[in-house]
């Protein structure tokens, strides 16, 4: 009978397993297999190089510039973005005054403002990135403009270094925040109302109940959209905001450059394929390994109720 359960289970699982090696584990083989290669990505031809790649992607300032970039924003994004979901979302669900017919419940107007904060994400983020591309303009954009209107000069959001790269985070927050809300509002729902009755009873404030309550009760929610946003600001989201709205792109002089979008530009502007790659595997490393910190740090007893 076990015998015949396992052949079971595994016929379930063959294809799925199959289809998954097929088109994620042999990808990342064939572009490890590429970066030791001299591949153009123009022709089928090319010969094996060695570690020449990696010797000049170690010497290639601009890649160390991305890099930095793209480890600031996997720091940064996700500590941001959630700690602002996690404020927006306790005050939807428990941060509101106590009424006659409940002790517990959200500020007035909540489900209107979890509509307003999950609007951005029925938006492309290509939209997203035009939209706030236009209202960045130093000339005739809506910032500057409503900087004027208080006698304040905006700054050029898009085209000064020291501020470009400041300025494409904050979008990413914009447009990545409200999904967040939404998700720990769902988390927090499930969190009985006993708890929080109880402790605010006992006299506890409403900043305890977040740490004491909440978030240990939520913290497996938070470990996995922290991972997701990780992922996100080192993939595809950032490359498609930096991509859209900066100078160049990546300018100016590579303050923005993010590393998704320096293998692009070395896949199909440079007709480096096998450079880019090198920098793909690179990616990958950097991602797996804050995949890995993320899982080892925030690992924890699990909490029921």
């Amino acid at each position: 009978m076990q015998h015949g359960k396992y052949r079971f289970i595994a016929g379930f699982l063959v294809l799925p397993l199959a289809l998954y090696a097929v088109f994620v584990i042999w990808p990342f083989i064939q572009a490890i297999y590429y970066s030791f290669t001299d591949w153009t990505g123009l022709s089928s031809d090319f010969q094996m190089v060695g570690f020449r790649n990696y010797e000049k992607m170690l010497d290639d300032e601009v890649f160390w510039k991305a890099l930095q970039h793209s480890v600031l924003l996997a720091l940064l994004l996700p500590l941001v973005t959630l700690s602002l979901a996690l404020f927006f979302a306790y005050m939807l669900n428990v941060g509101g005054r106590r009424r006659k017919n409940s002790t517990v419940g959200g500020v007035r107007g909540a489900g209107f403002y979890k509509i307003a904060y999950f609007f951005p994400q029925v938006l492309s983020i290509a939209i997203i990135a035009l939209l706030f591309q236009f209202a960045y303009n130093p000339g005739n954009g809506a910032i500057n403009g409503a900087l004027d209107m208080v006698g304040v000069e905006g700054p050029n959001w898009l085209g000064d270094p020291d501020i470009a790269l400041w300025s494409v985070t904050a979008v990413l927050v914009w447009s990545t925040v409200g999904f967040f809300v939404v998700l720990f509002s769902a988390g927090m729902a499930s969190i009985p109302k006993d708890f929080y009755e109880a402790a605010l009873l006992d006299g506890a404030s409403r900043v305890t109940t977040f740490f004491k309550i909440t978030l240990p009760l939520l913290w497996d929610t938070v470990q996995s959209a922290w991972v997701y946003m990780g992922i996100l600001a080192l993939g595809a989201e950032a490359f498609a905001v930096v991509q859209i709205m900066t100078v160049g792109p990546g300018g100016p002089a590579d303050s923005t450059t993010v590393l998704p979008l320096y293998v692009y530009q070395k896949a199909f502007s440079g007709g480096q394929a096998a450079y880019a790659t090198t920098i793909g595997v690179a990616l990958l490393f950097v991602t797996l390994l804050f995949a890995a910190i993320v899982m080892r740090l925030g690992r924890r007893e699990r909490l029921e109720f």
